[in-house]
């Protein structure tokens, strides 16, 4: 009799177990948070992930939802917190998640091949060199943002800058230029491109093309995430409908870019200008690009 009982229980110990391990691979009843960078199309934004949503809360019995963040510098407060299981990241966030903070790429993201970063001056400035841009003002994107913060600030070393402006949006960056508050703007050349046709009465000039093609984003899972979830859910997300791919964004069969570049990038810059700066900071006017 004792030699029965012994089994049963030792099954039933089996049998736990099993379904404890199939509940963890599953994340059942866990919040995921899916997080992206939207500058100011909210609700393009959550209409964008909708089908994704609900997707990946009917595979995985997770209630799922979405964070976007409205700049990179409020996403970057959401990745060092590791706050977002899975994100939505544009190159430079993508190399600062994956360098300090463990998130894993799972896939690649759509986007501009050859992206590269710009900086812009008036048509009629006399600023024709970047060591032109020494004692000026030059408007930047927000810290997280490889063409308007991190390479133009690699760019840049050696010189000290009257003043850097941050700010929020690309297209605010060449609103600075045209009305003469900055001497110079970072941007992507698409963004220019995309925007600059909104100040008719100013004709701008690119002073510098950075030569080094910008990566891809990627779609980056969090750490905190057990690794049997991740896979399950990287298989969830490879499986989806190509559509659904197509709305967020997502290559399933693509390769995960080459972040090497960029990451040596990111570390160049904060060796030299730290990333925790609001607009007003005292390290902005003037601003150092050098160390020590």
């Amino acid at each position: 009799m004792n030699s029965r009982y012994s089994r049963r229980l030792f099954l039933l110990q089996l049998f736990f177990l099993a379904a404890c391990g199939s509940r963890s691979l599953q994340g059942e009843g866990e919040e995921l948070i899916i997080g992206t960078v939207s500058y100011s199309e909210g609700q393009q934004t959550l209409s964008q992930y909708d089908r994704l949503i609900n997707y990946l809360g009917e595979k995985t019995g997770s209630l799922v939802r979405l964070e976007p963040a409205f700049n990179e510098n409020k996403a970057i407060e959401r990745i060092r917190n590791r706050s977002w299981s899975l994100v939505f990241a544009p190159p430079g966030l993508a190399a600062i998640a994956i360098t300090q903070q463990q998130y894993r790429p799972l896939f690649t993201l759509e986007g501009v091949q050859n992206l590269r970063s710009i900086l812009v001056v008036q048509e009629n400035s006399p600023i024709r060199s970047l060591k032109d841009l020494a004692n000026k003002t030059v408007a930047l994107g927000q810290p997280g943002s490889a063409t308007g913060f991190y390479l133009p600030i690699y760019n840049l070393y050696g010189l000290t800058l009257a003043e850097i402006l941050l700010a929020p949006t690309p297209k605010t960056i060449l609103s600075l230029v045209a009305e003469g508050k900055a001497d110079a703007g970072a941007l992507s050349q698409r963004e220019f491109n995309a925007y600059k046709t909104q100040f008719p009465q100013i004709s701008f000039r690119v002073l510098y093309n950075d030569p080094h093609s910008v990566p891809l984003g990627s779609v980056l899972i969090s750490p905190t995430i057990e690794r049997n979830r991740q896979e399950f859910i990287r298989q969830i997300l490879s499986e989806a409908a190509s559509v659904l791919a197509q709305e967020t964004g997502y290559v399933p069969t693509g390769s995960i870019p080459d972040y090497r570049y960029m990451i040596s990038v990111v570390e160049r810059v904060k060796s030299i200008f730290p990333y925790e700066l609001q607009p007003g900071s005292a390290q902005l006017k003037p601003a150092r690009l050098f160390k020590g």
